[in-house]
């Protein structure tokens, strides 16, 4: 069972690098019974569905795995906004922060209903930073090195790691170089490394280290030798690894009077704020106040997130429609669900635009949030959220439902039983074609 998910994952994974980087979040995250719940959907979904002959191309995995992964973006920006209850939809509190150049703010806490969320006032003195190793700058030319197997270790996160890696008659310099770098960003230990150019045909190498900061009672971040390596040494002198340019340092900054520090630009407060350091204050008093928005200015906000949000499905949907006939019955059921709520949208100054995107006028939306039918008005909003949750479920419970596919046969009503092999049509779909 773990190596079929594991399975399942990797070629998910494959098919989305053509499409988008695969993000998550929390709610991305379910209960047992969540999905006990849509794994029994899925199954009934299949077991009732009619025999398909199903489109195997390339280009239909890949719509496939869009519209799923659109539908599932789309859900957790309705979720982010509160969550997922009908009450609570659009309900979430919205940050500011009077000035971005210093420090950005996301609002993380649950919805006040009686507790004052306090403001903060915070002066940045320095940045945290990253570690960074320079390396001596060489020709692009026959390398000194003679051929051999030569290894380095690197000390980080209190672990050692050794590199090994050959060198052979007549390479230069360069590649060498782009083969360490290469070699380094891969392991994954905490270590970015690239080529630099320094003009006049030379190039270095340089390290630096993923995470900003310093931890207590550290030095530096990482540490490259090959004093006692496994290999032959020397290659850490000759192109220079060791040559600390950058030292790491941490955050530096006043909160409400108090003087405090982190290791990186990013930290939360009190469970309420995540806070980004972008800058350091110009000057002594130079501060940023980090807060809640009023009721209103959150409202909309949040309404401008889930049009955003809405915007994006439909822009990606779009994207298919002169190939997938399922692209363009898609595009038509979401301005079915817009067109219940016309009428209100546009009391609130939401206009649906000819392609089905939706534009805000902000004036408009910021008047009605004013108005004394302000709660019927926007209830319409919470409506059409709820309805979007419900359809970006179905989407991704049976983003099969889209894909070109020709009907076979219709199954015995009443006398279908759930395939054996294939539970759902989708990862039958991403193993048949990868495996």
């Amino acid at each position: 069972m773990a190596y079929n998910s594991i399975s399942l994952n990797t070629v998910y994974n494959y098919y989305m690098t053509s499409y988008a980087p695969k993000s998550s979040s929390r709610y991305d995250t379910h209960k047992k019974s969540e999905l006990r719940s849509i794994y029994n959907s899925i199954v009934k979904l299949n077991k009732e569905s009619p025999l398909y002959k199903l489109d195997s191309t390339k280009e239909s995995r890949s719509f496939a795995v869009g519209v799923k992964e659109d539908a599932r973006e789309l859900r957790n920006v309705i979720a982010s906004l509160g969550g997922l209850d009908e009450e609570k939809i659009l309900n979430k509190k919205a940050s500011y922060s009077s000035n971005e150049d210093i420090a950005s703010v996301v609002f993380t806490g649950e919805h006040p209903e009686n507790a004052e969320v306090p403001a903060y006032e915070i002066e940045v003195h320095s940045l945290a930073s990253n570690q960074v190793n320079t390396g001596t700058f060489l020709p692009n030319t026959k390398t000194q090195l003679k051929p051999d197997t030569y290894s380095f270790d690197v000390h980080i996160n209190d672990l050692n790691y050794e590199f090994q890696y050959s060198i052979k008659e007549g390479e230069t310099n360069k590649s060498i170089q782009d083969r360490l770098a290469k070699l380094i960003s891969n392991a994954e230990i905490g270590l970015n490394a690239e080529v630099i150019d320094g003009g006049n045909g030379s190039y270095a190498l340089r390290l630096r280290s993923v995470a900003e900061g310093l931890k207590d009672n550290k030095s530096s971040v990482f540490l490259v030798s090959d004093d006692f390596t496994s290999k032959r040494e020397g290659s850490v002198s000759y192109f220079g690894l060791d040559q600390l340019t950058n030292p790491a340092s941490n955050a530096e900054f006043t909160l409400n009077g108090a003087e405090l520090t982190s290791q990186s630009n990013s930290f939360s407060i009190d469970n309420l704020f995540d806070i980004t350091l972008k800058g350091v204050s110009s000057s002594k008093g130079d501060t940023a106040t980090i807060g809640l928005k009023t009721d209103v200015e959150s409202l909309s906000e949040n309404i401008s997130s889930l049009v955003k949000g809405y915007n994006s499905f439909i822009e990606h949907t779009a994207r298919y429609k002169d190939d997938f006939a399922g692209s363009r019955r898609l595009l038509g059921e979401m301005r079915g669900i817009t067109a219940r709520y016309h009428n209100q949208f546009d009391i609130l100054g939401l206009n649906i635009q000819e392609n089905g995107t939706i534009a805000i006028d902000k004036n408009e939306l910021r008047h009605a949030a004013f108005s004394e039918y302000a709660k019927e008005d926007f209830s319409a909003i919470r409506g059409f959220a709820n309805t979007l949750v419900r359809k970006m479920d179905q989407i991704s419970l049976n983003p099969m439902d889209y894909v070109n596919k020709t009907l076979i046969a219709y199954k015995n009503p009443g006398k279908n039983f759930a395939t054996p092999y294939i539970t759902s049509a989708f990862s039958g779909m991403l193993f048949n074609s990868y495996c």
